[in-house]
């Protein structure tokens, strides 16, 4: 379920005006309205419970719902219904309030909840997530309305620690239910954005997080990578994270490891840990170094890119969102990167990808969302380099990027 976009509750939310609008969901359906046909077959499908478009009194009451209980990040009617009323009762709402604190950096709304209630440390959500309180300082998996991370997000976290949070709990997101407050953290946006990704490492490990993972697969580092925060992983490594993997040393820039790492053959030697890494890194040794090749690239290594391109690793491999090595070159502007692909002729117009985005569409993104200084050379350099155009039709908002592209044939509209 996806409870990440769950809808936000009003100021003082009760059963009766929920019940009030499934029932109005479900008169709208049995009218034909489109709109809600939509939602409540789409509400149902994700779900995977039978759903009839065509019908439109086929629906029912229980239907509608459900619909909106799904839609509010819970797993059934009878659970929202009980999360409703644990508003009104106490236990619920104590804890739906030390969120809102931790959220808003209200740390002495926060520190007076928990001299009341101590147990609330070790609570859970009520929603699919069970989130504890500390997953919330990660700002990630849990409800967009609440991933923020206010100034004094460090302080939140040591209170809820010094109060007995268990560091390592894990939690049910992004389809895994052993989530750790850590793995949320170091591919999370928001703190990283707020400056305090890496202080929050600090703080977690200081309280007993393992720092390889609790499995001791070295997740948190991986994972760190793999979002492309390269000071939580330094700050993972300073407290001891191993880098026994290729993906990991050639993240890191690590060029001395990598080329321990493989043989002449480009094969990786025995001694190398094989890593895995839910849902795309496979526990297989190519898929390790078609990962550190991609993940090299995207982080700006050129000297492991070089190594391992003439080491064989594939120019065409993917990882994260099912990018290539040029693709993320391309996005995070690293232009000695794409400069190298290019010479080594990188596939230009692979777009199986999450995004179906070729390179030069990956491009064209960079440029609307300035996310770096090479925006303009690297459009130029893919032209150059032959990409085609026909994918562009409108235009970027950069002047510079805009004229490039009509001297290349697109009109824009």
């Amino acid at each position: 379920m996806d409870v990440i976009h769950a809808r936000s509750f009003p100021p003082r939310p009760s059963l009766e005006q929920y019940r009030k609008q499934a029932k109005e969901l479900l008169k709208a359906c049995r009218a034909g309205d489109p709109d809600a046909l939509e939602r409540v077959n789409r509400g149902l499908l994700a779900a995977g419970r039978a759903h009839r478009t065509r019908d439109l009194s086929g629906h029912t009451l229980t239907d509608a719902q459900f619909v909106i209980a799904r839609e509010h990040g819970f797993a059934s009617w009878p659970r929202f219904a009980a999360h409703l009323q644990g508003l009104v009762d106490g236990a619920v709402g104590r804890y739906e309030a030390a969120v809102d604190a931790i959220v808003t950096g209200d740390l002495g709304a926060l520190t007076e909840l928990l001299d009341r209630h101590p147990d609330l440390v070790r609570a859970r959500s009520t929603r699919t997530h069970r989130a504890t309180l500390l997953h919330y300082v990660a700002a990630n998996g849990v409800e967009t309305y609440r991933q923020k991370t206010p100034a004094n997000a460090v302080q939140i976290a040591e209170l809820l620690l010094v109060r007995g949070a268990e560091a390592d709990a894990g939690a049910t997101m992004y389809g895994a239910d052993d989530a750790t407050t850590m793995e949320m953290l170091v591919s999370s946006i928001h703190p990283a954005l707020a400056g305090v990704q890496a202080l929050l490492v600090d703080k977690l490990v200081d309280f007993g997080a393992a720092v390889n993972g609790p499995g001791d697969d070295n997740r948190p580092l991986l994972t760190a990578l793999a979002h492309q925060y390269p000071a939580a992983a330094q700050a993972l490594v300073r407290r001891g994270a191993r880098i026994d993997d290729i993906v990991s040393a050639a993240g890191l820039g690590r060029e001395d490891l990598v080329r321990d790492y493989l043989d002449d053959e480009g094969r990786l030697r025995p001694h190398v840990r094989v890593v895995g890494l839910r849902p795309q890194l496979p526990r297989r040794p190519e898929a390790n170094v078609a990962w550190a090749f991609v993940v090299a690239a995207a982080l700006g290594h050129t000297d492991v890119v070089d190594f391992l391109s003439r080491r064989g690793a594939d120019p065409g491999a993917r990882a994260m969102a099912g990018l290539t090595a040029l693709h993320w070159g391309v996005v995070n502007g690293h232009l000695e990167v794409v400069d190298l692909l290019l010479a080594r002729e990188a596939p230009l117009e692979d777009s199986d990808n999450y995004h179906h985005a070729t390179v030069l569409g990956c491009a064209v993104w960079a440029v609307q969302n300035g996310t770096h200084p090479h925006r303009l050379t690297i459009v130029e350099r893919l032209l150059s380099a032959g990409a085609r155009v026909d994918a562009i039709s409108r235009p970027t908002g950069d002047e510079g990027v805009d004229e490039l592209l009509r001297r290349h044939g697109v009109a824009l509209g």
